[in-house]
């Protein structure tokens, strides 16, 4: 007999298939241990070995069986987890579909010249003639396919997915649990949240589903994703919420939603549901260095989806609140500066000038503890409530301004994308336009000394001029290992300072002190002490010495880099 060749692909399904057979006997041998009788603590089960004797007729019970024991309840819940979830499934699965796209791609895209003989070799000829013909069967473009996941939330035919499933498709198809495919156009898309809407038009209503309140989910609840991964549609995996508010910088509004239900390549764009059948959460990436699950997922919570959702469906488009303010977090050190018990809020670090806020209701050095009656524990809280507002509302801002609360009310603004990205004056420091409140990098005094080509709205300085200060006050002061000199001519022009920047010239830093530590460098300018400004060397001493008799033990400094661009430092005092 001729000796047989199997593939690779095919050996690996005959160890799949022996794997299935052995899970298949391990499963039966879980299941029987749950039915057996409880002979142990609650929840826990020791089946006995099976033997000969064991395997016996069983003698015929008495007429009176005794109870069995409940299973272990804790707060309501089985804490075996559901019995099972078929019936919830089996009612949401034809709301679930496969999304496929196809792109035109140019074949000379990424791709090198073909290879070349070198003139005058023997095989020229055939060598070019080969390459030429092969790029010519070719044609000019191919399609490029890929495949994703989505869900009807109207009968109508619109629907749900990422938008990096159908990003530069140039035809996308739907197909649903019963066998049927119907072409899909594009309504709106959503780059920051990842969201799109698309609409097909069904000749009959569509299953559908709703969305639910993500906000009332809690860690530990039980969840189930539909999707269609590695192409295998209609696919049902059940696990728990693992964590809430992951930030996983995928984008300005990042509030994942975390969980270990098995999602894979091809379910992006597919729906979280919780056990009433209500989408919950948007699939959207995962954690896994091979491309398969690890339990690792996120995805985008309802809370935040269905408005963006809405105004898709509505606009095409998303129409965000602008607050107009750039901010930083707030450090520990900067907490202890401001007298605040803990490090919570938003520090506004400038205001876009013709922003919302440039009236003078929020202030550089504010901190914004609450918006709108939410509580902005950390930096990027701000920018999600803000864009989560309508454009036009009047909110109420709580701020810490001269170690007081204050209550401000402001109008929100509108967040044009586009005109955001075009002007440089409102650019966030690294490029990109990411919301009404543009956010520094978090690592503070490392990057932040880079400039941003941000326009700031500077605090104005009383009407006072260097000309105007005393001989004594010009003298060179060293505080909190800073040499620190007065804004002249001959200072702005050795560091680059620019006219519209006022304060005191860092001049030198010396090396290992506390100010060298936070990031400070020559050519800084301190244009605040603790949101007093300075106009001199002695006025910084002055007040950082007022500081330590008060007891602080941190200097909160407003610094300006030589193109005006702000942040605030903590400086320890001790």
């Amino acid at each position: 007999m001729a000796p047989t060749n199997r593939s690779p692909f095919r050996r690996t399904l005959a160890l799949m298939a022996s794997a299935a057979i052995l899970a298949h006997a391990g499963m039966n041998g879980v299941a029987y241990a749950q039915t057996a009788p409880q002979t142990t603590a609650p929840g826990v089960v020791t089946p006995a070995p099976v033997t000969p004797e064991a395997a016996a007729p069983a003698p015929t019970p008495p007429a009176t069986a005794a109870p069995q024991p409940t299973p272990h309840i804790q707060g309501g819940v089985p804490d075996n987890g559901p019995a099972s979830v078929a019936d919830l499934a089996e009612g949401l699965l034809d709301a679930v579909v496969n999304i496929s796209t196809s792109q035109n791609v140019k074949d000379d895209e990424g791709v090198g010249p073909a290879p070349r003989a070198p003139d005058g070799s023997p095989f020229q000829e055939f060598f070019n003639d080969f390459f030429d013909k092969k790029q010519g069967n070719k044609g000019p473009n191919h399609n490029v396919s890929s495949l994703g996941s989505g869900f009807v939330i109207d009968p109508a035919g619109y629907i749900v997915t990422n938008n990096h499933v159908i990003e530069g498709a140039d035809d996308i198809e739907i197909n649903f649990a019963n066998g049927s495919k119907l072409k899909a156009k594009l309504i709106g898309t959503d780059t920051k949240t990842d969201l799109s809407v698309l609409k097909v038009e069904p000749k009959t209503p569509l299953k559908s589903v709703k969305f639910g309140d993500s906000s009332t989910m809690r860690i530990g609840d039980w969840v189930m994703a539909i999707g269609n991964p590695f192409g295998f549609g209609g696919s049902v995996t059940v696990g728990i919420i693992s964590g809430r508010g992951r930030n996983i910088n995928a984008g300005p509004y990042d509030n994942f939603i975390q969980t270990d239900a098995a999602i894979n390549k091809g379910n992006s764009g597919g729906p979280l549901f919780n056990m009433k059948g209500e989408v919950i959460g948007i699939n959207t990436a995962i954690i896994s260095p091979s491309g398969g699950s690890i339990g690792i997922g996120f995805s985008v919570p309802s809370e935040l989806a269905s408005g963006v959702v809405d105004q898709l469906r509505e606009y095409g488009e998303t129409r965000r609140g602008w607050l107009g303010v750039r901010i930083q977090p707030v450090t520990d050190d900067i907490a202890d500066s401001l007298g605040l018990d803990t490090a919570k809020g938003a520090l506004v670090a400038g205001v876009i000038k013709g922003g919302p806020v440039d009236d003078g209701s929020i202030k550089a050095g504010d901190v914004i503890l609450k918006f709108d009656g939410k509580t902005v524990s950390e930096m990027r809280d701000l920018p999600r409530v803000v864009a989560e507002s309508s454009v036009g509302k009047e909110v109420d801002v709580v701020v810490l301004r001269d170690g007081k609360e204050q209550t401000v009310k402001v109008k929100l603004g509108r967040l044009e994308d586009s005109d955001q990205a075009a002007a440089s004056d409102d650019a966030a420091p690294d490029g990109s336009q990411d919301d009404g409140v543009i956010t520094p990098d978090p690592g503070e005094n490392n990057d932040m000394d880079e400039p941003d080509s941000g326009d700031q709205a500077q605090p104005a300085p009383p009407d006072q001029h260097q000309g105007e200060v005393s001989p004594d006050a010009a003298t060179p002061k060293n505080v909190l290992g800073l040499s620190l000199s007065l804004l002249s001519a001959e200072t702005r022009k050795a560091f680059g300072i620019a006219e519209s920047v006022d304060g005191v010239v860092v001049t030198e830093v010396t090396p290992g002190s506390a100010s060298a530590e936070k990031g400070l460098k020559p050519g800084d300018v301190i244009v605040e002490v603790a949101q007093e400004f300075m106009k001199s060397p002695d006025a910084v001493a002055a007040k950082v010495k007022s500081l330590k008799q008060q007891g602080r033990r941190n200097a909160q400094l407003m610094i300006a880099s030589a193109n005006g661009d702000l942040r605030f430092v903590a400086v320890p005092m001790e």
